[in-house]
């Protein structure tokens, strides 16, 4: 049976479809065969006109569509070179004469309703004068990879808001691609970004496997913009320096606030690599060191209490002393009024925990410092030693802590707190990542802010 006439179509329905042969149709099974043929003809046609307002290339035709054979899971879209466009070479980006042609290979497209998407094309060798024989260069696809460009920036979209297993399961591909679609965006990302210039920096670290293993974070903090800058394997002075050996000596010179924590090997790389910048230590971790101090304080005091017999006053009281009063429920409010009744060391350091609070009101430096050191010297006087080891912490970093005042109170760590919280997210949603260089791919990906390459038409 041959057709001879054209399609025409009438209607927007698919049954509008009519065909005339050269022979007459006279079975049903005959007319159903034409009818599906003639829609899969309807549907390629479609497909392609819409291939080319999304993605045309240059210098490429779309030849025509098909479901793959022995599945209809699949659509294969064929591609070939437009007559008199030039070949390029991959290795010099230039136009060099074709040599001949390699096996026909499969790149992966984004799905289509639910189909599975790949454009057929056979790759031409050139011979290049420069690099020699080397396989042409093509505008869909960067190396080796079988997935397309645009497929790997859709993957890698995804892969920022699900897991990669999620983002895999849900396109109905495999983790290592969607691995490979987050190192393709990162790659291009840290080749391309803008560094400076950088007012502002926060250093902190986080754990990302079991045992003391630690990745050392430096996030930028400007009013404007939020990012993470580098990460680094281990706490050490020799990593946080490759920071600055990354920046360069001219950004590096450029900043002017730095906040941290008061870990020994930050202090010593800032102080010799960024001493011009503001060091601003971190209001978190002194809160946080108190408030250890505090709950040691309570709990030898309650073991103590329980080993000589008295009433347990001090059970189940550490959230209400811990908590700041705002946070506490109703509960907690009585619990805590019946508590400070008592003459006992854990009232005493609870009382100087919260005096502290009025440290963080003021706005002139010199008053803060005069504040600082009355509340030091009172703690010295205090005879509870957990307490007196943060008064003697505090006086050793008097000038740093002032620096936040001096900064007027724009920068503080409390940005660096979030950007950790989500930097953990990010690892927990895999349930942790097994290498290094995995986690600094999602990391990047996640809070980096990296450029992207363009395209031409936006999916989402």
């Amino acid at each position: 049976m041959s057709l001879g006439k054209p399609i025409q179509l009438r209607g927007q329905s698919s049954r509008s479809l009519q065909y005339a042969a050269s022979g007459a149709c006279t079975t049903g099974v005959e007319w159903f065969k034409v009818e599906v043929f003639a829609l899969e003809a309807f549907f390629a046609m479609r497909l392609i006109t819409i291939l080319n307002q999304c993605h045309h290339f240059r210098g490429f035709v779309y030849e025509g569509a098909r479901f793959s054979p022995g599945e209809r899971t699949s659509i294969e879209v064929q591609l070939r070179p437009r007559r008199g466009s030039a070949v390029i070479c991959s290795g010099c980006h230039r136009p060099a004469p074709g040599y001949d042609h390699l096996a026909q290979r499969r790149f992966e497209f984004i799905p289509v309703w639910g189909f599975l998407v790949f454009l057929l094309y056979r790759m031409r060798r050139v011979h290049c004068r420069t690099c020699g024989i080397v396989v042409e260069e093509v505008p869909w696809a960067a190396g080796k990879h079988q997935l397309t460009k645009v497929y790997l920036q859709f993957l890698a979209h995804w892969a920022r808001q699900l897991s990669w297993q999620e983002t895999a399961e849900a396109f109905r591909t495999s983790w290592e691609k969607v691995c490979q679609a987050v190192e393709y965006v990162v790659t291009w990302g840290l080749e391309h970004r803008t560094l400076g210039p950088i007012q502002a920096i926060g250093v902190d670290e986080i754990q990302y496997a079991k045992g003391h293993k630690y990745l050392t974070l430096v996030y930028q903090i400007d009013a404007h913009l939020t990012r993470l800058l580098w990460l680094g394997k281990e706490r050490t002075v020799e990593t946080f320096e490759g920071f600055f050996t990354m920046i360069g000596k001219e950004w590096a010179a450029q900043i002017e606030f730095v906040c941290s924590d008061m870990w020994k090997p930050y202090l010593r790389v800032i102080g010799e690599k960024c001493s011009q910048a503001l060091h601003i230590l971190d209001r978190f971790h002194i809160m946080a060191k108190m408030n250890e101090a505090l709950d040691d304080v309570r709990a030898a005091e309650s073991r103590k209490m329980a080993e000589e017999g008295h009433e347990p006053l001090l059970k189940k009281s550490r959230w209400c002393v811990l908590k700041r009063k705002a946070n506490l429920t109703p509960q907690q409010r009585f619990r805590l009024r019946d508590l400070l009744r008592y003459n006992l060391k854990t009232v005493r350091a609870y009382l100087l925990k919260e005096d502290f609070q009025q440290f963080w009101e003021y706005d002139s430096p010199p008053w803060a410092g005069k504040f600082l050191d009355e509340w030091c010297r009172q703690t010295m006087r205090s005879r509870i030693e957990p307490m007196k080891k943060i008064a003697k912490m505090l006086r050793a970093h008097r000038d740093l802590i002032l620096n936040y005042f001096k900064a007027k109170k724009q920068f503080s760590s409390g940005v660096v707190e979030g950007l950790n919280n989500k930097a953990k997210v990010t690892m927990r949603k895999s349930y942790g990542f097994r290498t290094f260089r995995i986690t600094e791919l999602a990391l990047y990906h996640a809070l980096g802010k990296l450029p992207e390459p363009e395209l031409t038409h936006e999916f989402y």
